[in-house]
């Protein structure tokens, strides 16, 4: 008799110790979740983890369509690139800022006309480098898809947003750096993107 209560204590412990260790992993929250899917684990890519072999890389997300998944997939990319643009945006003007604490050329104040000028040349437009990397449907339909540019696609781009604003600006360039020809500076500034990479 007792050793039947003992029995019946030790199997209803042991399951309750396994009712709450399934619980337990079925609270557990994945790394990386879709906005859309709180509760659906997604690829490190959606939650803007770096991306092996990509300079700079954005997400871009289109809700489901009865306009069908092409027109999903071009909507989530011009999402993603008009965020790739502004991040090129930074990445320029942290090179012009790293070239004049590293040269010690020009003021600030020319340095802040010399980003403006720089940045108007980045666009949507301009990314022409850049090309879609990964897709992923979330549960509900929402497609995600990955954008991203390869470093020499980066630099390039650099490069010319660069060259095109000297042409634009000559006066505030020579003030910015007399020294060297444009093409010369441009390519200074632009390899800096590539040794920090």
């Amino acid at each position: 008799m007792n050793f039947s209560r003992t029995f019946c204590a030790s199997a209803l412990a042991l399951s309750l110790t396994a009712c709450v260790g399934g619980g337990a992993q079925q609270a557990s929250v994945p790394d990386c979740t879709y906005p859309d899917s709180p509760q659906a684990a997604a690829p490190g890519w959606v939650c803007d983890e770096p991306v092996e072999g990509l300079a700079v890389s954005a997400v871009g997300s289109a809700n489901k369509t009865a306009a069908g998944l092409n027109f999903m997939k071009q909507q989530a990319m011009t999402a993603a690139r008009v965020q790739l643009a502004q991040m090129m945006k930074v990445q320029v003007q942290n090179m012009v800022k790293q070239f004049v604490e590293t040269t010690g050329v020009a003021d600030n104040e020319t340095v802040d006309k010399v980003n403006t000028s720089v940045t108007k040349q980045i666009t949507n437009e301009t990314l022409v480098g850049t090309r879609m990397y990964k897709t992923k449907t979330s549960p509900t339909g929402v497609l995600y898809v990955l954008v991203g540019l390869d470093n020499n696609a980066a630099v390039s781009i650099t490069e010319t947003a660069l060259k095109t604003s000297m042409n634009k600006e000559k006066a505030l360039w020579q003030k910015f750096q007399s020294k060297k020809g444009h093409d010369d500076l441009a390519k200074e500034i632009a390899a800096m993107a590539n040794s920090d990479s």
